[in-house]
């Protein structure tokens, strides 16, 4: 079914629009929840409760691409019980891992005034991007996949892609500082 079909079901109240979302989208938030997550129950959870969250969001929201919708909304979802269950153990995990290595180029939240405009210098900074570098950046710190996951899946050397990563993060740091941002 097409995401504006899905929406309208949203619109009407339907819940065929939750069956419809998890039949066309459940794999890859299911893929988003346990790269973060790194746990199959935990991970199912954290998807059902997304399908609650979009119930609640549209309306009044009206997204122009579900998929990052509900990706995004797993996402968040994963990373807040993520960081709940790891309260203690800070710096322990994969996620808490990518988190430490992106807030080393970007600052942490204070650094910007809203969450708007460091998505929007992400947008406009990856925009500048070889696809390559794009595709590995995106891969961990959008789907929090391992070094040694994006190398099988790229067919790439794990230092290639850790090469990668760091570029990417060193132009990344010096693009947002250019903009004006104090890291």
């Amino acid at each position: 079914m097409e995401d504006s079909k899905i929406i309208d079901l949203y619109f009407k109240r339907s819940e065929e629009a939750v069956k419809e979302s998890q039949a066309k989208y459940g794999k890859q938030c299911g893929i988003i929840a346990y790269n973060v997550l790194r746990s199959k129950e935990d991970s199912e959870e954290c998807v059902n409760d997304t399908w609650l969250k979009a119930w609640g969001s549209i309306p009044p929201q009206k997204p122009n691409r579900l998929s990052v919708f509900l990706g995004r909304i797993t996402r968040n979802l994963a990373i807040d019980r993520y960081r709940s269950g790891h309260r203690e153990k800070r710096g322990g995990g994969e996620t808490a891992v990518c988190l430490d290595e992106l807030a080393e180029c970007v600052g942490y939240e204070e650094t910007f005034p809203d969450g708007a405009s460091l998505k929007e210098a992400l947008k406009l900074f990856l925009s500048e991007q070889p696809p390559r570098n794009k595709e590995i950046f995106l891969l961990r710190y959008w789907y929090i996949f391992t070094v040694k996951e994006i190398a099988e899946r790229l067919k790439l050397t794990e230092g290639a892609v850790k090469m990668s990563l760091h570029r990417t993060r060193t132009a990344l740091r010096i693009y947002l500082e250019n903009e004006g941002y104090d890291i």
